[in-house]
């Protein structure tokens, strides 16, 4: 079964929101995008670029987020497949990943990810 991705994200954040959420200049955002350590996802008409709300926690983005995202990448998973596991329920995390990081447990998130690889 293949869920729509805004049904799994509580909401939906541009790259210049993004920047001001979390206090970093846009271009500093930008970068983090180029370089891997932030994915986001083309929406609307025109498409623009978001992420999810839930990658931030506290005025800043969940701690582990990149590392996730490159074991992912690793396994494979282009971004949207990326996006998708970081929101859906794992009972075996228990809950949302994307959840288990803001509550400081990115290395079980990791862990779980990697074996996604094999």
């Amino acid at each position: 079964m293949h869920v729509d991705l805004d049904s799994l994200a509580s909401g939906w954040l541009t790259l210049p929101d993004l920047a001001d959420l979390i206090d970093v200049p846009l271009p500093k955002v930008r970068q983090l995008v180029r370089e891997g350590k932030l994915v986001v996802i083309a929406r609307g008409t025109p498409p623009v670029k978001h992420v999810p709300a839930e990658f931030v926690h506290d005025g800043e983005l969940i701690k582990g987020l990149a590392g996730a995202l490159t074991v992912l990448r690793d396994a494979g998973y282009n971004d949207e497949e990326a996006v998708r596991w970081l929101l859906t329920e794992d009972d075996l995390i228990p809950g949302r990943p994307v959840d288990a990081m803001a509550a400081g447990r990115h290395t079980a998130v990791k862990r779980r990810a990697q074996v996604l690889a094999f």
